[in-house]
């Protein structure tokens, strides 16, 4: 009997161990009266205007979720942005700096073992930037050129996948965040940049000149963008689900993806052209948080 009571013991203690280190996000972000957003300052969902302004899509519709997160805990609540890279948004999650993200991760096997993601918000195609006089067309071209991609960014496994598979060699160049990506290939220094379509699309309507670039050759993968969360917070992630499920009813959330990839957008009222894709609508009328393995990436 007291074997069995001990046992009893321990197990109880190790259910309330882990209890207690399960994170209460929204219990903070009460306590403080404000959220901690991680937001990017050059991606095509999220970018800055300058001067601490941050726009875009994912960023607009992570105030929304705020303005829902404000009602959930029965206080208005501010925002701290808080400018994110590739390299730096895990370890911002896992520390407590920011309370969620909304840039332009990819949802995928390998980051679900250290975070938790939102519902999928944007379905994402990886294609190439590229000069337009440059005779690229296919990723079969780029053998002997030279390839930009960011630095902690699921397109550097794209692009090594895709290099084995069509027996090409080309060298790699990695850029500090997006901006400094595309600005390898407008100088010359790259051939192509690598990278999420919608990512593209935005660095090029912020060129110089951008008639000279255009988005070319296959889809080298198609990868679940969505909100990053803290890994076993189960109140915040039903919350910020439940605020995305709502902007996809009321359909809020179709006429933010207008307005910022259908319409004319700042800096220079440029239209990127980019009607929602049948994967993303397919996301919105089926609401889930599936990783980039499940969309039939090898």
């Amino acid at each position: 009997m007291k074997k069995q009571l001990l046992a009893f013991s321990i197990l109880a203690f190790a259910a309330s161990a882990v209890m207690a280190q399960a994170p209460d996000t929204l219990a903070k972000i009460k306590e403080r009266g404000a959220v901690n957003l991680g937001v990017r300052d050059s991606s095509g969902l999220a970018f800055t205007l300058g001067g601490g302004k941050y726009v875009g899509f994912h960023t607009e519709m992570a105030e929304r979720i705020v303005g829902d997160l404000s009602k959930d805990v029965g206080k208005p609540l501010t925002i701290n942005y808080q400018v994110i890279t590739s390299q730096n948004r895990i370890p911002l999650i896992q520390n407590g700096t920011i309370d969620f993200e909304c840039g332009s991760t990819t949802n995928n096997k390998a980051r679900q073992k250290d975070v938790d993601f939102a519902y999928t918000t944007y379905v994402e195609e990886v294609r190439m930037a590229v000069n337009k006089k440059s005779g690229i067309h296919s990723i079969k071209d780029l053998n002997g050129k030279t390839v930009a991609t960011t630095t902690g960014t699921t397109s550097v496994q794209t692009l090594r996948k895709n290099e084995r598979a069509q027996n090409i060699d080309f060298k790699t160049v990695q850029g500090k965040d997006h901006a400094d990506s595309f600005l390898l290939l407008e100088a010359g220094r790259a051939d192509a940049f690598v990278m999420d379509g919608s990512i593209l699309a935005a660095n090029i309507a912020k060129a110089k000149n951008p008639k000279d670039f255009e988005i070319t050759g296959e889809v080298l993968s198609v990868e679940p963008i969505a909100c990053m969360l803290p890994k076993g917070d189960a109140k915040l992630k039903k919350a910020i689900d439940d605020s995305i499920v709502r902007q996809i009813k009321d359909g809020s959330l179709a006429k933010l993806y207008d307005k910022w990839f259908t319409q004319p957008i700042p800096p220079n009222n440029v239209n990127l052209n980019m009607p929602a894709s049948e994967g993303t609508k397919a996301a919105w009328a089926n609401p889930n948080d599936k990783p980039m393995e499940d969309y039939g990436n090898k």
